[in-house]
């Protein structure tokens, strides 16, 4: 009986079967196929699956594209390493990040141009973003703050108050909207000289005419919601606030007998009326331990001043011959004080070569009745919001702070800045924030391998909330898993993953010619990395599919 007629075959195959069957071994698949080309590909499919989840590509628009593509490819590459557009082309083509979204051939024009179509979608996607988090009624949370410029071409780009330290660069102020939880949802840039508090008005607008939110509660610092800011927010009367006295107005309170040591006699919690804020509740805490920390502080930046004033005085009585004028010991008297800032805690008498000092005793003991009192300042009522969950919702704050850490240093690297387009800037700084939105999505769903405390929210809605929030027991435990595995930061997590490769191989000698025959093969999954891709599976995405 015929089985199969072979004699079609090519000669190799022929061959290979009469080894076969004659039981003679056959060539090893090391000496017939070769590894030409290996790709990191782990922290890319994590990082892609966390997108695909987030459903990140239909965010940015209905239709796919290859300007799409190319955003995605962007924001997974800002999360794996971030780079300038020009590495980020090399560093895409080193890993499986290209091919896994079928770029093809491209450069840093190409991301360029992708970079543009961002910038033109931006109020769409913020709009989606808002459907997904943002509801009538919600605390929003909103802050700023600034990242230098390396380049003079920018029109957004002025000298102002730099948050970096940067001495003598110019800057871009940017401001992130946010909902309570921290989730970015909005980013608008502003030129580099403009004000906390200029950026208030603007973000009311967006929030009321392009997310149509009518109710709403926003959280800002007290160097933002200023009397000015807070006078505009009452024409509208579905638009609450929660934000913090200065320390001038805890003083005049202080002073006028509004706050006294007995409201803390048995709670660090109290809530007072003033005529000098009509329609607002203050609510009053004082933290002994900040109050500890700012004594403390405040000793020794008075005694580390006081020794520079005291080699400036040496120095008065050594120049007889051209004694230093009263300008010049009040520039180096100036500089002391702006280094430790508390020139305010002293009395000088500068003189055409004598000057003394001595501390204003009165002074110090003013700011020392306010150490560790900071005070609340809300229109919303009691029944709205009681005084606990005002505190809390204006520590939340802190959240859009972790924001911009991870933002501008190791994680996302939004810094240094270095486009000549504002359009560019605008989409370079966007295209951080969308990054940030997929890590904070990523860290919420991988926090079991991550220093990060898993309890906290639960620690938060049951903790005194004026006490300073201190991490779980477990949190402070942790280096291991209950499986084993090592707790890692997030930059350490993706480099775990990175050791996931992909690996081309490719038929050599007389089984084929060369790209003849090729396939390709994945490093085999550890069981931490297995646990972080159950981990990015089994994670709920709230609010996904409402854009």
């Amino acid at each position: 009986r015929t089985i199969a007629n072979i004699s079609k075959w090519p000669p190799r195959r022929i061959e290979l079967l009469r080894r076969v069957l004659r039981d003679e071994p056959l060539v090893s698949p090391e000496d017939i196929f070769v590894t030409t080309e290996t790709r990191q590909h782990g922290a890319v499919d994590l990082v892609l699956r966390a997108m695909r989840k987030l459903d990140i590509p239909r965010l940015l628009a209905r239709r796919g594209s290859s300007a799409r593509q190319r955003v995605v490819a962007m924001i997974a590459q800002r999360i794996i390493r971030p780079d300038s557009k020009l590495a980020s082309v090399r560093l895409m083509n080193n890993t499986t990040l290209g091919e896994e979204l079928g770029l093809g051939r491209f450069d840093e024009d190409d991301l360029y141009e992708a970079m543009d179509w961002l910038a033109e979608r931006q109020g769409e996607i913020e709009k989606r973003l808002a459907c997904r988090h943002l509801r009538d009624g919600a605390q929003v949370l909103y802050d700023v703050t600034s990242s230098y410029y390396e380049g003079k071409s920018c029109p957004l780009m002025r000298f102002g108050y730099s948050r970096d330290g940067k001495r003598g660069r110019p800057i871009v102020v940017y401001g992130v909207l946010a909902d309570r939880r921290g989730v970015p949802v909005a980013l608008r840039a502003y030129p580099g000289n403009t004000g906390d508090p200029a950026t208030v008005p603007d973000q009311l607008e967006k929030l009321r005419e392009e997310f149509a939110l009518e109710n709403l509660v926003l959280v800002g610092d007290r160097g933002m919601l200023t009397e000015a800011r807070i006078e505009d927010m009452k024409r509208y009367p579905g638009i609450g606030w929660i934000s913090a006295l200065r320390s001038e107005g805890i003083r005049e309170l202080v002073e006028a007998k509004k706050i006294r040591p007995s409201l803390f006699d048995e709670r660090n919690i109290a809530e007072i009326r003033s005529d000098e804020y009509p329609g607002e509740r203050l609510v009053v805490c004082r933290n002994p331990v900040l109050a500890e920390y700012r004594a403390e502080k405040r000793k020794k930046l008075l005694e580390r001043s006081e020794e520079k004033f005291e080699k400036i005085t040496k120095e008065v009585g050594r120049r007889t011959k051209k004694p230093l004028t009263a300008g010049e010991i009040g520039m180096k008297v100036g500089a002391v004080g702006n280094r430790y800032k508390v020139g305010k805690h002293f009395e000088f008498a500068i003189e055409d070569g004598r000057f003394e000092y001595r501390r204003d005793e009165e002074n110090i003991e003013r700011e020392e009745s306010l150490d560790g009192i900071y005070v609340i300042r809300t229109d919303r009522s009691c029944e709205d919001l009681r005084a606990e969950d005002t505190v809390r919702s204006y520590k939340n704050l802190c959240r859009v702070e972790k924001a911009f850490r991870c933002m501008k240093t190791v994680d996302l690297m939004i810094r240094p800045i270095r486009h000549r387009r504002e359009q560019r800037v605008r989409a370079h700084l966007f295209l951080c924030m969308l990054a940030y939105y997929v890590e904070w999505h990523m860290r919420e769903a991988l926090g079991e391998l991550l220093f990060e405390d898993e309890e906290k929210d639960e620690i938060i809605g049951l903790a005194d909330p004026v006490a300073s929030r201190e991490p779980s027991q477990s949190a402070k435990r942790k280096k291991r898993t209950e499986g084993g595995f090592e707790v890692h930061s997030f930059s350490t997590l993706l480099e775990a993953m990175s050791t996931i490769c992909r690996n081309r191989r490719e038929a050599v000698g007389e089984l084929g010619e060369e790209g003849e025959a090729v396939f390709f093969e994945y490093t085999r999954a550890n069981g931490f990395q297995r646990r972080v891709f159950e981990l990015m599976d089994m994670y709920p995405v709230a609010g996904q599919g409402n854009g």
